[in-house]
C-alpha cells in the first residue's frame, strides 16, 4: 500500500520506468568499463555519443576511421561503416581522418561538465593546438616560475637579447624620407 506524503498527504508512488532506465544505464557503463579494460584503453569521458552520416560517407573510397580507431569500434559491414557505440571512447580519431566534413560528428562530455562537438577535422585539430599550447605554458612555468629564474639558467645570452629587446622598443620612431 502506498505511503501518504506529510506535506501534501497524497500517496507517494515510486517511478518504475525511471528506477529501469537508471538500472539499465548503470549495467550498460558497467559492460562498458569492462570491454575498454579488456581492450586496454581508459576511458576519459563521462559520457558521449557518436554518429555517422551515411548520405555522405564515402567509406568504400577510404575507411580511414576504421584504420585510426584505437578500439576498434568502427567496423565494415557490407558497404557501410558501422559503430561498436560500447568500445567508442569519444576519442576523435575518426574525425580528424575523415575525409568528408560532418560526416562522423562526435559528442562528449568532460569531467568539468563542458560539452564538446566534433564533426570536422578542423574542429580537432584547433582542440589539439589549444591543449599542447597549454602544457607548454605549463611545463615552462614549472621550468621558470619567475624572469630570474631564466636569466640564471640562460645567463648572459637572454640578458644581452633583453637589452637589445629594450633599446629597440625605447628608439624613438623614425620616419625614413
Amino acid at each position: 500500500m502506498p505511503k501518504k506524503s506529510e506535506k501534501t498527504g497524497r500517496e507517494k508512488t515510486t517511478d518504475i520506468y525511471r528506477l529501469l532506465s537508471e538500472a539499465s544505464e548503470k549495467k550498460r557503463q558497467k559492460e562498458r568499463t569492462e570491454l575498454l579494460q579488456a581492450v586496454g584503453v581508459e576511458d576519459k569521458f563521462e559520457e558521449g555519443d557518436i554518429t555517422i552520416d551515411m548520405k555522405t560517407c564515402k567509406g568504400v573510397e577510404c575507411k580511414f576511421c576504421i584504420d585510426v580507431c584505437p578500439t576498434n569500434a568502427l567496423y565494415w559491414k557490407t558497404g557501410e561503416v558501422c559503430i561498436i557505440k560500447e568500445l567508442c571512447i569519444y576519442c576523435t580519431s575518426c574525425v580528424l581522418n575523415c575525409m568528408v566534413d560532418n560526416c562522423i560528428e562526435v559528442r562528449r562530455k568532460r569531467q568539468n561538465g563542458e560539452t564538446e562537438v566534433f564533426c570536422k577535422p578542423q574542429d580537432v585539430s584547433l582542440l589539439l593546438n589549444k591543449i599542447n599550447a597549454r602544457n607548454r605554458v605549463r611545463i615552462i612555468k614549472d621550468l621558470f616560475p619567475d624572469d630570474e629564474a631564466y636569466l640564471k639558467q640562460y645567463g648572459k645570452h637572454a640578458r644581452a637579447r633583453l637589452k637589445k629587446k629594450k633599446r629597440k622598443s625605447s628608439r624613438p620612431n623614425s620616419k625614413r624620407p
